[in-house]
């Protein structure tokens, strides 16, 4: 969840506008740091621990590409028109 925006303080001196933007840039590098942790975590593949993961894990994905290909026949064969050659 995204912080509530805090009312813009005014700052008098030279000074305390450069210790705000130090305070702004640390709290962003803290953000990238928790960001690219996150986005990685992301695309770290799982191995499976057990053969019993793996064999439900390989048939899980057989059963979704015979999905996905009894799909498209029955798409190909519905909207053939579609896709035919004009002559």
């Amino acid at each position: 969840m995204l912080p509530v925006q805090k009312p813009a303080k005014t700052y008098n001196t030279l000074e305390k506008i450069r210790q705000r933007k130090e305070e702004l840039l640390e709290e962003l590098q803290k953000d990238n740091d928790r960001f690219s942790v996150l986005w990685n975590k992301v695309f770290v593949s799982k191995k499976s621990s057990t053969k019993g993961e793996f064999l439900t894990s390989v048939v899980t994905n057989s059963i979704t590409a015979v999905d996905v290909f009894i799909m498209v026949r029955k798409l190909l064969k519905n909207y053939r028109g579609l896709f035919a050659r004009k002559r």
